[in-house]
């Protein structure tokens, strides 16, 4: 079986060695299209032993991708980003799973995203189909997805990715993804994309027509609809006003059956029922006990990588937010119990806690 790597690269100097060092060991060959780079990316790309093919940037993200994998005569090719690191797997279990199943297929593969909050540095997980076999084929301007209807199977592949720490692409995506909306206003994926990206750029009030747009179109079956509904809740908890919190409410209502067992959502969920007491402590004040019973069944539910979603959801962030809440309502040693919890974690902020309690 022949396993590729195949990628499209423009300036990417800074990560580029590190990528493909992590990554040569698993595949046969690496095979790049460059767009246009004008700094060493080219020059790392060969010298660590990739067969390197240019390729006139034409806004369109797909056909980059597309022309990297017509140069790939490969079984099944691996698609990475240049600021993406692969992590330790072994090459003869990925290719007995990639044999053991029939059929037109996707391999998922678990990405840890690192970015900067108000903590420092957070991570966030999500599985995207990135292992796709001979033939696949990209489709979409921007944020592009593998065309056809096909299954999509995590495999036990992961990759760092630290992008983020040093790029904000979101005001290079926005026209795509506007452009994308206008052609194709029906398609939910570009509604949620569009809707994330106006969030990141701290453009909220905008990013909330999208998020309606894109929970109405989503398919309730497709991938990305989960993290697309927290992304929402997060919105109108970020806004904070009445409606917002009332629209809120009826979300958690309608998804609390489908992803009540996904501790991103509990999470979400402690924090809506949080802020609702606060808006109006004498009308929501019996909805208290919610917020301790969100964050335990967090601690309950666990990490959950495969599902995606905001590393600690399930560990030291539940955990802390529950000391947060013994402490304010006067349960010393409970709060102690969980901010060590998350200090074991390395939690940072839970450290500060127990030393201001001790003082």
């Amino acid at each position: 079986m022949k396993f590729n790597l195949v990628m499209i690269v423009k300036n990417e100097e800074r990560s580029l060695m590190k990528c493909l060092k992590a990554a040569r060991g698993l595949v046969n060959e690496i095979i790049i299209a460059d767009t246009g780079s004008t700094d060493k990316t080219v020059q790392i790309a060969k010298e660590m032993g990739a067969k390197v093919f240019d390729f006139p940037w034409i806004n369109d993200f797909s056909a980059a991708r597309n022309f990297a994998l017509d140069q790939s005569d490969a079984d099944w090719n691996l698609i990475l980003d240049a600021d993406e690191y692969l992590r330790p797997c072994s090459r003869k279990n990925l290719e007995k799973l990639l044999k053991g199943r029939s059929g037109m297929w996707l391999g998922g593969i678990t990405r840890y995203d690192s970015y900067l909050d108000q903590d420092g540095i957070s991570q966030s997980t999500s599985v995207l189909p990135r292992i796709l076999p001979k033939g696949v084929r990209y489709t979409g301007i921007i944020h592009e997805q593998p065309e056809g209807n096909y299954p999509c199977y995590s495999l036990p592949l992961a990759a760092d990715h630290d992008g983020y720490l040093y790029e904000d692409k979101g005001e290079r995506n926005l026209p795509y993804l506007r452009k994308a909306v206008n052609e194709d206003p029906e398609d939910g994926y570009y509604q949620f994309q569009l809707a994330s990206t106006l969030r990141n750029l701290k453009q909220l009030e905008e990013s909330l027509e999208y998020f309606r747009n894109f929970y109405r179109l989503a398919d309730p079956q497709a991938a990305y609809r989960a993290e697309g509904t927290v992304l929402y809740l997060y919105t109108l908890l970020d806004l904070g006003t009445p409606q917002c919190l009332d629209e809120a409410a009826e979300i958690i209502e309608g998804e609390d059956e489908k992803l009540g067992s996904w501790s991103d959502f509990c999470f979400v969920c402690g924090l809506f029922y949080m802020k609702r007491v606060l808006s109006d402590v004498a009308r929501y004040v019996g909805l208290l006990p919610r917020i301790e019973s969100c964050y335990l069944q967090c601690l309950r539910l666990g990490e959950q990588p495969e599902l995606g979603g905001v590393v600690g959801t399930g560990s030291f962030k539940a955990a802390y937010n529950l000391g947060a809440w013994y402490e304010v309502s006067g349960q010393a040693e409970a709060a102690v119990k969980y901010y060590r919890m998350a200090a074991r974690d390395g939690y940072e902020p839970a450290k500060i806690r127990l030393k201001a309690m001790k003082r």
